[in-house]
């Protein structure tokens, strides 16, 4: 029965790796020539290319609790998104240096998870701010790449 169940988590951390090589994949294919990075609907909405600033932030932190969690658990790694964002300067930026930047470190967070320990994989981390809310790896994984996909519709 345990083996079952560490075979069921590997099959969807397996599922999820795939996902997010479509999605690098996919978003690299585009003509980036097409897009207005630069566009702001509002002054408090982020433009094209701080959201792809605020994808990299992302796999910044989860690039850090994938790897955490290989050999430690329960701890809290947070980030404000916001107030990354706007220290990153993403806005003047070169979108060339944050496409490859972003394609980088999803290649490594791929990297991690094809070869992540079957048996830390319901290891867990706190991801909130005020509570404790603890998280698999991989739950953490599969909702890494559904909130990259959210955001990449929101690009192209």
């Amino acid at each position: 029965m345990h083996f079952l169940i560490k075979s069921e988590k590997i099959v969807k951390v397996k599922e999820t790796i795939k996902e997010l090589s479509a999605a690098i994949d996919e978003l690299l294919n585009i003509d980036i020539q097409t897009i207005n990075w630069e566009y702001k609907p509002a002054v408090d909405k982020w433009s094209k290319k701080e959201i792809m600033g605020h994808l990299i932030d992302s796999a910044q932190i989860n690039l850090q609790r994938f790897v955490r969690c290989t050999y430690e658990e329960n701890f809290k790694l947070i980030y404000e998104q916001v107030e990354w964002v706007d220290a990153e300067h993403y806005q003047d930026t070169e979108i060339t240096e944050i496409l490859l930047l972003w394609k980088l470190l999803n290649r490594q967070i791929i990297q991690v998870l094809t070869n992540y320990p079957a048996n830390r994989l319901s290891a867990q981390c706190d991801t909130d701010k005020k509570e404790v809310h603890l998280h698999t790896v991989e739950w953490l994984a599969h909702d890494y790449v559904d909130h990259l996909k959210h955001h990449l519709r929101q690009v192209y």
